[in-house]
């Protein structure tokens, strides 16, 4: 999906700096982004780049050392804690490597539960029948594969419709063959609800998805590429 350049994000001179021990870290160095609606990003670079401190920045999850970030028109930078879970709770879906289902509950009460508190949530059954899962519905996370299983947490990311779909390494516990699949349902979900997707990787085949590509090394942005015809994730070769 080609964006329409409305602006989602606009963030200017974001650092970040860690103190480890008696040695401070710098994660980000003076970061310029705007990532516009309906744009597929990935967020490409090797461990230590900067790109999770960049994206929980945007997701809301961690606050710059320095900087502003504006989302969709709101200051996030010196939002207190009660308007950011507001922002995270209703505008960002978050997918991560590691699945975080409910080992007690089932596919699809893991996703009620996101469906429960979001002000306009689509049917548990809908988000899992976009990611494919419809005949795996009432399977507990141990009954599930792996791919499976990242499915399951994609569909509670955009159950609540987010306009902003943050994935940090979401194959990266997967192996090649469930890796694409995962890919295939979060390219149909990004065409589908028209969010902002965002993927952080250090994987360059992910990105022959993107409609950018943004290269991040030692916490700055190196350069970016843009694609005007996105591969399928069908595609992509590992």
């Amino acid at each position: 999906m080609t964006s329409d350049r409305t602006p989602v994000f606009h963030a200017r001179g974001l650092t970040k700096t860690y103190a480890m021990g008696e040695v401070e870290v710098q994660a980000l160095r003076g970061v310029d982004l705007d990532l516009h609606a309906g744009e597929f990003v990935v967020l490409l670079g090797a461990s230590g780049s900067g790109k999770s401190t960049l994206l929980n920045i945007l997701g809301g999850l961690d606050s710059p050392s320095s900087g502003q970030v504006i989302c969709q028109g709101h200051a996030l930078t010196g939002a207190d804690e009660v308007a950011l879970t507001r922002f995270r709770r209703e505008s960002v879906g978050f997918v991560f490597q590691f699945y975080n289902l409910i080992p007690s509950l089932t596919a699809r009460e893991n996703v009620q539960l996101v469906t429960d508190i979001a002000a306009d949530p689509m049917a548990p059954e809908d988000a899992l029948a976009l990611v494919g899962l419809q005949e795996r519905m009432d399977h507990f996370p141990a009954q599930l594969s792996g791919g499976e299983q990242q499915r399951v947490a994609i569909a509670r990311a955009i159950a609540k419709r987010p306009a902003v779909l943050l994935c940090d390494e979401p194959t990266g516990a997967l192996d090649s063959k469930t890796g694409v699949l995962v890919l295939e349902a979060l390219e149909r979900i990004h065409h589908d609800i028209g969010a902002l997707t965002v993927v952080i990787t250090h994987n360059a085949i992910i990105a022959d998805m993107a409609d950018r590509v943004i290269h991040l090394s030692d916490g700055t942005i190196s350069h970016e590429e843009r694609h005007d015809t996105p591969k399928a994730a069908r595609e992509l070769h590992w």
